[in-house]
């Protein structure tokens, strides 16, 4: 990624790649302590083949909250409480483009797949610590000389945005 402009670096160069993952089957309740114990806000639902099939969220417990308080619904399967439809991108997906996303959508992260297969994540803050590490290349010369420089790195880039 050192040499890269910001039309060049894409999700594979940054995501993370080690994920909590959960199994369509596990239990809601076993899904909200493993996210509390991790300290996470969700973790991507695949199944044994590491097939994509959604995310489970801090979202997504407040509805277990809701049916169990209001209808006494026993514990259930993650794979009946997960978003379907969250956003995923591709590992080929610009540096840019993946900041775009996020500044239109709510969404904290990004699982990126290849062939339907989950394969990492990008969050908001692995955008932020990529165009940083472009930042720490530009000229010291003059405050703001940073932001022209990541804007002069976007103009000589030939590469389309995905």
């Amino acid at each position: 990624m050192m040499h890269k402009t910001p039309t060049q670096i894409t999700a594979r160069d940054f995501m993370v790649r080690k994920l909590v993952t959960l199994p369509p089957e596990m239990d809601v309740l076993e899904a909200v302590q493993l996210l509390l114990k991790n300290r996470i806000s969700g973790a991507p639902v695949v199944d044994t083949d590491g097939l994509y099939l959604g995310v489970f969220s801090e979202k997504c417990s407040m509805q277990i909250i809701l049916d169990a308080a209001y209808e006494q619904l026993p514990s259930n399967q993650v794979r009946l409480f997960m978003d379907r439809e969250a956003q995923t991108i591709a590992a080929d997906t610009h540096l840019l483009s993946i900041a775009q996303v996020f500044l239109l959508t709510p969404y904290r992260r990004l699982p990126v797949l290849e062939e339907g297969r989950l394969v990492g994540q990008v969050s908001r803050r692995d955008v932020l610590r990529a165009s940083m590490g472009l930042l720490k290349r530009a000229p010291n010369h003059e405050k703001g000389s940073s932001l022209l420089y990541l804007s002069a790195l976007v103009e000589r880039s030939e590469a389309p945005l995905a």
